[in-house]
């Protein structure tokens, strides 16, 4: 199973140097995978949690493709698809797949922030009607131009997401659920792969809520869940250290030794 990290492409203290530095740390620590988020306008709703600066994820994904080395994958976690026409996002996808050699992995989902739709001017209500619609016409504009498509990771937990990402993904990719949660919808439906993101949150004490988040916990706790999500079927668990609070982004550093430490345990444990 390998993993990746969800690096802040927001906030205060993002800035081209400071994501240059995340993606070093990321490939030092012998992180698989890095990804990032998605934002087009942030309206108020989306500054709450993700505030300006925002960097947009393609463009930020291609410049630090030369900074990681060759073995680190890139990918958005999620692409939100309704907000891209689906041609213009089919090339970007597999313009960033060529460049990277292969290494890019398009996460997708339908979106959730109300204001950002209507400032786009695209309907809130249709996103997941679109999403289905955009994958499908992505998907025949890279067969028929033999464009190089990306892994296609489907986010969300709601029956539609599922069925998406049976119809579409190359794996479900749901976002800070129990582990709970997610065996049972892993029990209940044939999905084409696992590879879902998580909490990242350490505690000196154990966790004891009932619907404790996957990564949120003590260290055995975390690396307890880990190791059941690679039982599970996880090709790739993504780590997301990011809590919510945009001062976040002041202090990587916090994030960066929590890394080490869950990167150090789990090779301990594998």
């Amino acid at each position: 199973m390998q993993l990746g990290v969800n690096v802040p492409n927001f906030g205060p203290g993002t800035d081209p140097g400071v994501l240059r530095e995340w993606t070093r740390v990321v490939a030092g620590l012998g992180f698989d995978l890095l990804m990032v988020s998605d934002h087009v306008a942030v309206t108020p709703d989306v500054a709450q949690r993700y505030p300006e600066p925002f960097y947009d994820p393609f463009t930020t994904l291609s410049w630090l493709a030369g900074i990681g080395g060759d073995q680190l994958r890139l990918g958005t976690t999620v692409l939100v698809l309704p907000y891209r026409h689906p041609l213009l996002a089919a090339r970007m996808a597999s313009t960033l797949q060529r460049l990277s050699g292969g290494r890019f992995v398009l996460g997708v989902g339908v979106g959730w922030a109300r204001q950002e739709f209507d400032a786009l001017g695209v309907s809130f209500g249709a996103r997941g009607r679109l999403t289905d619609e955009y994958l499908e016409v992505m998907r025949h504009v890279w067969k028929a131009e033999d464009q190089a498509p990306p892994a296609l990771w489907v986010g969300g937990h709601s029956a539609a997401a599922i069925r998406r990402a049976v119809r579409f993904g190359d794996a479900w990719h749901p976002l800070r659920l129990p582990v709970s949660r997610m065996r049972s919808v892993l029990a209940d439906n044939a999905l084409p792969g696992f590879a879902p993101r998580i909490a990242l949150r350490l505690t000196d004490a154990p966790v004891e809520e009932v619907e404790r988040a996957a990564g949120v916990g003590d260290m055995r706790q975390i690396v307890g869940d880990l190791t059941e999500l690679r039982g599970l079927g996880a090709q790739t668990v993504v780590l997301d250290p990011y809590d919510g609070d945009p001062a976040e982004t002041r202090r990587p550093e916090a994030a960066w030794r929590t890394l080490t430490a869950v990167a150090e345990q789990w090779v301990r444990a594998s």
